[in-house]
C-alpha cells in the first residue's frame, strides 16, 4: 500500500510505534457482525466476542453476506467492531426514555445498534441528507425491525425547528476517511490535505447547525473514521470552547487495546481488533433556549373500522394509533406518537413507526416492511416456511410455487422462522410483493 507521504510524516510524530501500525495496514481486516436481540439466530459461526459489545461478534472468515436469507430478514448486522464502542457510551450514560438523534446515520450501523440500545420509549430519529443513502438507510431500518424509529432525509440546519428537543445526538461526522485505509484503498487514493480541510469546515458546520437541537446537559456523541487531530481532538476542543460542551470519560479495559487521547479514545488497528475510529463523548453545558412545547395535545386521529381490523390482525396487542405517510398507512405507539406526528409535519419523513400497508381498491397490500417487524403478530397470516434455495429465489424476484393446498390471499414467506416478504397467492401462481430495490441481483455459480 502506498500511502500519501504527508500522511506518513503526520503518522510518524502521532503515533510512537507507527512503524507496526503501518505494517498492520498491510493486513487483512478482521470481520464482525453484530446481532439482533429480537431476531435470534443459532446458526452463524463466530470466532470470538467483540469484547466492547454483548452482540458483536468476529467471524473465521468474510461469507458472502448477500446470498445469506438471514442477513436480508434482520437478524445481523455487518458493522465494524470499533464503531460498536457506542454500547459502553450507552450504557454509562443513558438510563431512562430519551429522544435520541442520528444525524449522519447512513448506512445505519448506529442505528440499528441505538435501536437494540435504548431504554424502551426512547424515540430515535436516523437521519441522512443525501438521497440516496437515505434510501439504504431506510431499508437497512426496515430489516431491523424496530417500531420506534423515523427516518429522515434532511439537512442538520432542518432541525433548528427542534430546540433543545433531543437528550442524545450521535454525529458520525463525514471525514477524511483514514481510519478506512485497509479497507478501502479508493479512501487512500482521494486522501489529501485539502480535503482533510474542507472535511473539517463540514463538521463545524453540521455541529453548529445541531448543537441548538441538544437540551441543556444533553450528550453528544462525536465520532470519525479517521485518525487526523484537526478532525477529532482538535474539533471537540472546539465545540467545547465556541459551543459549550465538557468531555464524559468512558470505562475502558486496558485489555482492549483502545487508545486515551487528549480528548477521547481512539482505536488504532495494530492495538485493537478493528478498524480506525475515534469517539468522544460530550456533554452540553451551554444555557439553550427553552424549546416549543411540542404535540402534548390530545390525539384526535380517526380511524376506520376497516383501519382498526388491519392494525389488530396484524400487530401484536399494543396501544396503537394510526397515521398516514403518503398513502401508506403506518402504526405509532403512544410513547411517542405525538412527536412523531410532528415530524411528519416538519421534516422529510421517509419511515415512521410500523409501516402497516396501503389500499389498492378495495384490496389490503400489507408493506414489505412489515413482514421484517418484531410487531407483526405471530399466526396473523399463512405462512410458506421455505429452505435456502427458495429463499434466494424470493429474494431474487423469481417466481416460487406455494403448496396446492395453501389458502389464497396473502402469505408471509418466512426462512428459519424469521419472515423475508410477501407473496399473495392467486391459486395457480402467486405475485411477489418484495421490493424491486431490495431484489439481490448476486447469483451462486453452479
Amino acid at each position: 500500500m502506498s500511502l500519501p507521504e504527508a500522511f506518513i510524516k503526520r503518522i510518524q510524530n502521532q503515533i510512537p510505534d507507527w512503524e507496526r501500525f503501518v505494517k498492520s495496514l498491510e493486513t487483512s481486516a478482521p470481520v464482525s457482525v453484530r446481532l439482533n436481540p429480537h431476531k435470534p439466530v443459532g446458526c452463524l459461526e463466530v470466532a470470538e466476542r467483540v469484547p466492547w459489545c454483548n452482540t458483536g461478534y468476529y467471524l473465521h472468515q468474510r461469507p458472502i453476506f448477500t446470498l445469506d436469507p438471514l442477513f436480508h430478514a434482520g437478524t445481523y448486522y455487518v458493522q465494524e467492531a470499533s464503531s460498536m464502542f457506542i454500547e459502553q457510551v450507552v450504557r454509562q450514560y443513558i438510563d431512562r426514555p430519551v429522544r435520541t438523534l442520528d444525524l449522519c446515520a447512513a448506512p445505519g450501523g448506529k442505528t440499528t445498534h441505538l435501536l437494540s440500545l435504548l431504554p424502551g420509549g426512547s424515540l430515535l430519529v436516523s437521519n441522512e441528507f443525501i438521497r440516496s443513502r437515505a434510501h439504504i438507510l431506510a431499508e437497512n431500518v426496515s430489516k431491523w425491525g424496530y417500531p420506534s424509529v423515523v427516518v429522515t432525509n434532511n439537512a442538520p440546519k432542518d432541525f433548528s425547528h427542534y430546540e433543545s428537543f433531543f437528550d442524545l445526538i450521535v454525529v458520525d461526522a463525514p471525514c477524511s476517511g483514514e481510519g478506512m485505509f485497509r479497507k478501502d484503498s479508493g479512501a487512500v487514493e482521494e486522501w489529501s490535505e485539502y480535503n482533510v480541510q474542507q472535511c473539517e469546515l463540514r463538521q463545524r458546520q453540521i455541529i453548529s447547525d445541531v448543537w441548538g437541537s441538544l437540551s441543556e446537559n444533553g450528550v453528544c456523541i462525536y465520532s470519525t473514521c479517521t485518525y487526523n487531530p484537526n478532525e477529532d481532538e482538535e474539533m471537540v476542543k472546539w465545540i467545547e470552547q465556541e459551543l459549550g460542551a465538557e468531555e464524559l470519560l468512558v470505562p475502558v479495559d486496558e485489555r482492549w487495546g483502545i487508545v486515551r487521547s487528549e480528548r477521547g479514545y481512539h482505536f488504532y488497528p495494530h492495538m485493537s481488533k478493528g478498524e480506525g475510529f475515534y469517539l468522544c463523548v460530550l456533554r452540553k453545558t451551554s444555557l439553550s433556549p427553552i424549546g416549543r412545547q411540542r404535540a402534548r395535545h390530545k390525539i384526535t386521529l380517526n380511524s376506520t373500522k376497516n383501519q382498526k381490523e388491519i392494525m389488530s390482525h396484524y400487530l401484536v396487542p399494543h396501544d396503537w394509533h394510526l397515521a398516514f405517510l403518503r398513502e401508506r398507512m403506518v402504526a405509532l405507539s403512544s410513547d411517542y406518537v405525538e412527536w412523531m406526528l410532528d415530524m411528519m409535519q416538519n421534516l422529510k419523513v421517509m419511515q415512521a413507526g410500523v409501516p402497516l400497508g396501503r389500499w389498492i381498491g378495495k384490496n389490503f397490500l400489507p408493506d414489505p416492511s412489515l413482514a421484517l417487524s418484531v410487531c407483526l403478530k405471530d399466526n396473523s397470516t399463512e405462512v410458506f416456511d421455505v429452505n435456502k434455495e427458495t429463499a434466494l429465489s424470493f429474494l431474487h424476484k423469481d417466481a416460487i410455487t406455494l403448496p396446492p393446498d395453501m389458502e389464497k390471499g396473502m402469505v408471509l414467506i418466512r426462512y428459519m422462522g424469521h419472515g423475508l416478504g410477501w407473496v399473495k397467492n392467486l391459486g395457480n401462481r402467486c405475485n411477489s410483493l418484495f421490493p424491486d430495490e431490495w431484489r439481490i441481483r448476486m447469483r451462486i455459480d453452479k
